[in-house]
């Protein structure tokens, strides 16, 4: 017979799932159930209804997508040239982003924050993230004109807001072990920081960057609308033209730029973290 330190877990060492009572679980349950009502509710106001046109006017899905498989390259170069334009778009809006994310970022922080500094903050960052970019790309066209430096700030301006808050939120969930060590050694606030917090949260902001980046790269597409350059531009322009066959070559160029975008910050955040 085998020792018992060497013999395997038997059933009844096998720990049982915690077992929550009606009251325990009522919270969660009135919660689900809250989202369920409001999804009942908003069926009639979004037309839930017409999901069986999707298959009704099934034919008209496929005479459109097959004018779609006619794609021509004649003028690719020029639509390869845009998707730069709209990456370096995305590409300077989010590092804009990261620097204005960071000291608001640290300035919500519950923890290391007081409370008259972070709660107007919060309201600001909130702000930032609700504006739609559109909007705050119309209003810097009005301020500088059109082109892609309004794509830029419209971007930095709402990504500012959407990384300060998983900025701060990632600094809320630190180790406190490793400030209180610098405290000890007599540094200053801001040495605490720098030692104790920065080091612990990097490798989640820049992960956070990367994601909001691959997303920015679609947003700046669609910034386009408003003539903030790049490919979005012509991507409308073609559109409204109903000229299928570009816009076919366009969609494929976004496509493959932002499945590449999409690889390398995968790529990125499998070493940092």
């Amino acid at each position: 017979m085998a020792p018992a330190s060497l013999s395997g877990p038997t059933t009844a060492d096998i720990p049982l799932p915690p077992h929550r009572s009606i009251a325990q679980r009522a919270p969660d349950l009135l919660v689900w159930g809250v989202v369920l009502v409001l999804l009942l509710i908003a069926v009639k106001p979004v037309e839930m209804e017409k999901i069986g046109k999707l298959f009704a006017n099934s034919q008209n899905m496929r005479e459109y997508g097959g004018e779609l498989m006619h794609p021509n390259f004649d003028i690719w170069r020029l639509y390869v040239g845009q998707m730069w334009l709209t990456i370096q778009i995305a590409m300077w809006g989010t590092a804009l982003a990261v620097l204005i994310a960071i000291p608001f970022g640290l300035a919500c922080a519950r923890n290391i924050s007081p409370v008259w500094l972070q709660q107007p903050l919060r309201v600001l960052m909130n702000l930032l993230r609700a504006i739609p970019d559109l909007v705050i790309g119309t209003l810097f066209i009005v301020a500088v004109g059109l082109g892609p430096f309004a794509g830029v700030m419209a971007i930095a301006i709402n990504t500012g807001g959407v990384l300060a808050k998983l900025f701060s939120e990632a600094v809320e969930a630190i180790d406190r072990a490793p400030v209180e060590g610098v405290r000890a050694t007599g540094a200053t606030r801001l040495h605490e920081v720098v030692w104790g917090v920065i080091p612990q949260v990097a490798p989640h902001w820049t992960s956070y960057a990367l994601y909001r980046f691959e997303s920015n790269a679609r947003s700046a597409t669609v910034l386009g609308l408003i003539g903030a350059g790049g490919i979005g531009q012509l991507l409308f322009e073609t559109l409204n033209a109903f000229d299928y066959q570009h816009l076919s070559v366009i969609i494929i160029v976004i496509i493959v730029a932002v499945t590449l975008i999409d690889i390398l910050s995968q790529l990125m955040r499998s070493r940092l973290l």
